[in-house]
């Protein structure tokens, strides 16, 4: 019997991202299930399993990979928000952006990013970009449940 893989929250507005990004899932056969949202507050929503989503259709996940530039509400606002909640202090936030602002690397670890990655340009670069993070978390987090300290 195989151990389930932490499920990896993505959110992201930007569509060429996305569908890169499932491209690079089947093509470097990462076996955590992936689910993107298209904004914060989305997230905040799915987090929180506010309407639409429910506990069957918003499963908790392992590593939230966290776009900077969003509409709605930003990434930095939801890292925030994270934070500031117990429930979510120690859950996973890679902010996966494209920018190359040191602002913005230094504003988001000061808000508790766990790691800051800038989008590498092309796709092959992509995708082996999102593979290494994928193996980086699963050999860190290998139960699955990074939300709390040991």
């Amino acid at each position: 019997m195989t151990e389930a893989r932490p499920l990896v929250l993505m959110v992201e507005d930007d569509e060429h991202d996305v569908v890169a990004t499932r491209r690079a899932w089947r093509r470097e056969r990462i076996p955590n299930p992936l689910r993107i949202v298209a904004d914060g507050e989305t997230c905040l929503d799915y987090l929180y399993q506010r309407p639409p989503f429910d506990a069957a259709s918003a499963p908790r996940p392992g590593i939230v990979l966290l776009d900077l530039h969003l509409p709605r509400m930003d990434g930095l606002e939801v890292l925030r928000a994270l934070r500031a909640d117990p429930a979510f202090q120690f859950l996973p936030v890679v902010m996966l952006t494209s920018s190359r602002a040191e602002q913005d690397r230094l504003r988001s670890y000061t808000c508790g990013a766990s790691a800051f990655i800038t989008k590498p340009v092309g796709f092959d670069n992509f995708a082996a970009a999102v593979k290494a993070i994928s193996e980086f978390w699963n050999l860190a987090y290998p139960g699955g449940d990074s939300n709390e300290p040991d």
